[in-house]
């Protein structure tokens, strides 16, 4: 087995979903839960198929998009591993559409951040162990943290 990291390559102020399914299916339904829950979201998705043709399925309704997802699919190349790359909204606004779909086995990672993708890769194909999601935390937030996080909530609207 050989492990490897594999770094998300997309724009610094981009959000995306990284997720494990598990039926050539998914690229529909995920298209189908976007639209219906955030109808101006900008997206494209790539799917990596485990069997037969073994190719990166993708949908979208932005070629950009649709290219970065294809391309870090690809990278990636773990059997029924997805990206939803966006634009016009954030992973918040579409995560629990995208986890309650029956074929959605789980989530690695829902950021804009900096991700490292550590696989495995064994004569099969390859595994997503995990991923990095940004920096190492630098310490333990203070009094004047915790009032601009509660500040900032509540100036994006996420809390009243």
């Amino acid at each position: 087995m050989e492990i490897k990291v594999i770094p998300v390559e997309k724009p610094e102020d981009m959000s995306f979903i990284l997720g494990q399914a598990h039926f050539i299916k998914t690229v529909e339904d995920i298209y189908e839960a976007i639209v219906s829950t955030n109808p101006s979201m900008k997206f494209g998705v790539g799917f990596c198929e485990s069997s037969g043709p073994a190719l990166v399925r993708y949908i979208g309704n932005d070629e950009r998009l649709i290219e970065i997802a294809r391309k870090n699919a690809l990278s990636v190349g773990a059997g029924h591993s997805f990206f939803v790359f966006m634009e016009n909204g954030y992973p918040i606004n579409i995560l629990n559409a995208i986890k309650s779909l029956p074929e959605v086995a789980g989530i690695y990672c829902a950021t804009g951040n900096p991700v490292d993708v550590v696989v495995a890769e064994t004569e099969l194909g390859r595994g997503i162990l995990g991923v990095v999601d940004g920096m190492r935390s630098k310490g333990i937030e203070g009094e004047s943290d915790i009032a601009f996080r509660r500040d900032f909530l509540r100036k994006t609207g996420y809390k009243l």
